[in-house]
């Protein structure tokens, strides 16, 4: 879980590292050069402008519209991490027997301690490093979409709503709900996994860190935020419904 949770983190500081680097903000057309500008981030932005022209030049609905369509694409991806995470979930309690069984921490037992635990995966065929490779493919094509939202010049004088796509949110409205909605998918995640204090301070800090930069950034990535975060509630309801069930009725009971 530990080495999860530092992966998170370092994902997303290269996120926030290309999201600040000096090419996001040179606007990107099709003589933009460099593999990372015309095969990633040109063609969603040329996307991004034929969806809005078909619905009217509206680059709102056009941001909702892709964003849609990307995460559905990703789907695949995502079902195959949720099943991994229960995968590992499900053999917690023997990987805390082992550890119980193995606790000294001289080198002789740690190595029995990780040959047991390797055994143990082989067994159950489960892979610990296959819940993170889906979101190692997902970020390139997610960071992209955030350079062709941020590189489009289109957007910076676009309106939607209450809000100028190329400038903040004057009301904060976008980034408390891109916030509230990023805490509500993190805590459905978590639905029918052992708590610990790592992912509880995930379960803070990501929430924060995105309000935090929203307030800043322009509307229409706060807008792709919300957007992705209410996509992602949704998957997640269907794909984990036992699991939250679960947890319910587990908070009903201690409740009574």
């Amino acid at each position: 879980m530990k080495k999860r949770i530092l992966l998170l983190f370092g994902m997303l500081s290269v996120f926030f590292l290309l999201a600040g680097c000096s090419e996001i903000k040179k606007p990107i057309t099709s003589e933009s050069t460099g593999f990372w500008n015309e095969y990633i981030v040109y063609p969603l932005s040329w996307l991004i402008k034929e969806v809005a022209h078909f619905l009217g030049d509206n680059y709102g609905f056009s941001i909702i519209v892709v964003t849609i369509l990307i995460r559905l694409v990703l789907l695949p991806l995502m079902i195959k991490q949720t099943k991994s995470s229960k995968a590992m979930q499900a053999l917690q309690p023997e990987m805390k027997a082992l550890k119980e069984k193995y606790s000294s921490k001289d080198q002789k037992t740690q190595q029995k301690l990780q040959q047991e635990t390797m055994a143990l995966f082989s067994k159950h065929g489960v892979n610990p490093m296959a819940g993170c490779f889906p979101l190692i493919v997902q970020m390139p094509i997610l960071i992209g979409f955030y350079h062709a939202i941020s590189r489009t010049p289109e957007l910076k004088v676009g309106t939607f709503l209450w809000f100028e796509l190329g400038h903040s949110d004057p009301y904060y409205i976008l980034p408390i709900v891109a916030g509230i909605t990023t805490f509500i998918q993190q805590k459905m995640m978590m639905a029918g996994q052992q708590q610990n204090p790592q992912m509880a301070m995930m379960l803070w800090m990501m929430p924060i860190m995105i309000v935090f930069f929203a307030f800043s950034f322009p509307a229409a990535l706060s807008l792709y935020w919300v957007v992705g975060n209410i996509f992602m509630i949704v998957q997640t309801y269907f794909i984990k419904g036992p699991d939250l069930r679960a947890t319910a009725t587990g908070k009903v009971g201690e409740k009574k």
